[in-house]
């Protein structure tokens, strides 16, 4: 029997510590914490999957939109069976990436920008969605920013190619192969810039970039803003002024109240374009709306005209006396991104920075130029496309000419309001 009594403390083992414990027994009092995951393999998802669903999910938060409006514009004829409406839906969706398609009537390119914007924000989200699911947040990694978006452009383009297959079953004729393309080119580059900044290359690329070259951009970025509110403001007025012109076309389809209300959302999806058109008309270079026509501030030349609401506000003829004033538009808008610029580069700094020169001024205003050249040269490509053949086989303004008067007018008014402002400047300094 033991000698040892329950009062007593039993003795450890020879060669056992007083205070050992057995293993994964906690210590009296304290509790050993479970080792944690980081966040980035808790957050981490096969890239095949994350890119197909996010690329899936823009696709129908895309596509829902216009299956609805094309929907309500064909609930008066009696006919909008769901498989047709679905079939639109698709056809739709495929010219807002830019497909082509080829009707009865001709080819089929105007590219509705309203529904190409949309597009653009749902595979931006996607890009984002893509890159955090493969944990590459804030990674600054600009390899796992290219294969993120290059996920989703892939997985993309399975789903343009299975709408071009569709929607040719229905009359129309698409090629499967340019759907293909184009929509793994428009997903890849969409998606990149989400996937860019998400992983923080964006701000890498800023912060590598010279100074002449960030302020260069913001500025043209500044000067194209305007630009283009300027144009939109003139395109929303033009159509105001021919509003009963338009009521009285909407009017004349005979569609009932939905119909109406689907083809006043079809024009509305179109109202980016009116606004470029717009632009080109202040910059000079002016838009054709057919063969042979041609809408600028010097002159106007049109034919016969569909009956399209968005058209209602065309110009009649030439500007004259205080219309002429809408040339200096292009001009005041640099002469705005100019000062402005002067105003951020000469303000006063707390840690007695010395005074930027000439050159760092008048390097990023002259820059600016080809920044919103390149802007309007891209927007004036993409807004304009044959609406079938014949005489509307030619809509729109001509890209290089809007980019280069673009480029040439707003370098001229950024080094002005650039240089007003540091001569404004330094004459307030002195005493």
């Amino acid at each position: 029997m033991s000698s040892v009594t329950p009062d007593q403390p039993r003795r450890p083992a020879a060669g056992v510590r007083a205070d050992a414990r057995p293993p994964g027994r906690p210590a009296s009092g304290f509790r050993v914490p479970a080792p944690r995951r980081s966040e980035s393999s808790r957050s981490r998802a096969p890239l095949a999957v994350a890119a197909v669903f996010a690329a899936g999910w823009a696709a129908l938060t895309s596509y829902l939109p216009v299956a609805l409006v094309l929907g309500l514009a064909q609930l008066s004829e009696d006919a909008a069976a769901v498989t047709g409406v679905l079939r639109a839906g698709l056809a739709g969706w495929l010219l807002g990436h830019g497909v082509p398609l080829r009707t009865e009537a001709g080819p089929l390119g105007l590219v509705p920008l309203a529904l190409t914007a949309l597009i653009i924000w749902r595979l931006t989200r996607a890009g984002v969605h893509t890159s955090r699911a493969m944990g590459a947040r804030g990674g600054r990694s600009p390899r796992q920013a290219l294969i993120a978006a290059v996920a989703v452009g892939t997985g993309y383009a399975l789903l343009g190619v299975l709408a071009a297959v569709l929607v040719g079953t229905g009359g129309l004729s698409v090629s499967p192969v340019r759907a293909g393309l184009t929509y793994a080119v428009f997903g890849t580059l969409a998606a990149l810039v989400g996937s860019v900044r998400t992983t923080g290359v964006a701000g890498l690329l800023a912060e590598r970039a010279p100074a002449v070259v960030r302020d260069g951009v913001r500025t043209g970025l500044v000067a194209g803003l305007l630009l283009f509110g300027a144009g939109a403001g003139a395109a929303g007025l033009a159509v105001a002024t021919g509003g009963g012109d338009a009521a009285d076309m909407i009017g004349a389809y005979r569609t009932g109240v939905a119909g109406q209300a689907g083809i006043t959302l079809v024009s509305l999806a179109y109202a980016p374009n009116a606004t470029v058109w717009s632009t080109a008309y202040l910059l000079g270079p002016g838009f054709a709306v057919g063969t042979g026509t041609a809408i600028r501030t010097s002159e106007v030349t049109v034919g016969a005209l569909p009956a399209v609401p968005l058209l209602a506000g065309l110009p009649s003829g030439p500007v004259d006396g205080f219309g002429a004033a809408l040339l200096a538009v292009p001009v005041l808008a640099g002469m705005a991104a100019g000062w402005l610029l002067s105003r951020r580069l000469l303000r006063p700094a707390p840690d007695d920075r010395t005074e930027p020169g000439w050159p760092a001024l008048l390097g990023p205003a002259a820059l600016a130029g080809p920044v919103v050249g390149l802007l309007a040269g891209l927007a004036a490509a993409a807004s304009g496309g044959p609406l079938g053949g014949g005489r509307l086989a030619e809509i729109g303004p001509v890209p290089w000419q809007v980019g280069m008067v673009a480029t040439a007018v707003v370098a001229v008014g950024a080094l002005l309001g650039a240089a007003a402002g540091k001569v404004l400047a330094g004459a307030a300094s002195r005493p």
